[in-house]
């Protein structure tokens, strides 16, 4: 029953990759994150994850619910996987009828997680980017970067991508990828963020990439690649200089290591819905930063857009 979800029952997982899930492209995860905050749902008041830590790394426990449904997502973060050629990131997601609780479907966790990541920053960088931008510098190699690289392309008409990545022969790989889908892509090194429009961090470092003074005062810049308060991958200067949003202060308080590590004190940060609902202003004099950790509701939004667009093909 590979691919279909029925009512009142609960499928096999879901066997998808990036760049669309049952159907569900990068356009599609964006306007369904988007759909969930303009019809009012509050990320501050989201329930909080949990994090477990066990031998081989890390259990999270993501449980929302939000409009007709409900869901959670069991995640594993194995930092080891990559060095075996098994993904970093494993696990399910159980998607539920929320006035009953009955489960109605099970979703591939890693495939879910490599799409509404990107959605989430794509609908950020949407409405942070300057009109004219067309250079993303790219950190990172991994399904995040690919995926990223596809949604950013679903919101915005970009002509140039330099990738940036410690593994010579991905990064490559990466580039070749750009220029398939259009794009003057090629390799770079961290001071490329100098000519960027677009800078967006998906990677596992936990010091940061770049000097953030570098980054051009009408730039974007997302940084997605952790959710612990002690690893960051921008440093103090950017975010200094930077107006800054996030998913919810709420979250971002206890686990973005970009801003916590940079001490951001009493200023003040925007979250997604302002921003996505118009109410969040958008400088264009100086760099506006997106900090993302992943919350539970963005998997039920990309969820809930797999499971009705199955049922209508069926």
């Amino acid at each position: 029953m590979t691919g279909s979800v029925l009512p009142g029952a609960v499928a096999e997982p879901l066997q998808c990759t990036v760049p669309g899930v049952g159907g569900v492209g990068p356009a599609d995860a964006v306007r369904a994150i988007e759909r969930v905050l303009l019809d009012g749902f509050d990320p501050e008041a989201a329930p909080a994850r949990s994090a477990v830590p066990v031998p081989a790394g890390e259990l999270l426990l993501m449980p929302a619910a939000a409009g007709p449904y409900a869901g959670v997502k069991i995640a594993g973060v194995a930092p080891a996987n990559p060095e075996r050629g098994l993904p970093r990131i494993t696990g399910s997601y159980l998607l539920l009828d929320g006035p009953t609780l009955l489960p109605v479907a099970v979703l591939d966790g890693a495939a879910l997680t490599a799409l509404r990541t990107p959605a989430v920053t794509a609908a950020a960088l949407g409405r942070l980017a300057a009109p004219e931008a067309e250079h993303l510098v790219l950190f990172g190699s991994g399904p995040q970067a690919y995926g990223h690289l596809d949604a950013l392309l679903a919101v915005r008409r970009l002509t140039r991508l330099t990738v940036v990545a410690r593994n010579a022969e991905r990064a490559e790989m990466l580039a070749a990828y750009g220029r398939e889908l259009g794009l003057a892509a090629s390799v770079g090194a961290p001071e490329a963020v100098a000519a960027a429009d677009l800078v967006v961090c998906c990677t596992t470092a936990r010091t940061p990439l770049f000097d953030g003074a570098l980054v051009p005062g009408h730039a974007a810049v997302a940084a997605v690649g952790s959710h612990e308060p002690d690893a960051r991958e921008v440093d103090g200067a950017l975010v200094e200089r930077a107006e800054l949003y996030v998913e919810a202060r709420s979250v971002a308080e206890r686990e973005a290591g970009d801003l916590i590590m940079a001490g951001v004190g009493g200023r003040q940060v925007w979250n997604l819905a302002e921003l996505v609902r118009g109410e969040a202003p958008v400088p264009s004099g100086r760099p506006r930063f997106f900090k993302s950790v992943g919350m539970a509701w963005e998997d039920l939004a990309v969820a809930a857009e797999v499971y009705e667009t199955s049922r209508r093909r069926s």
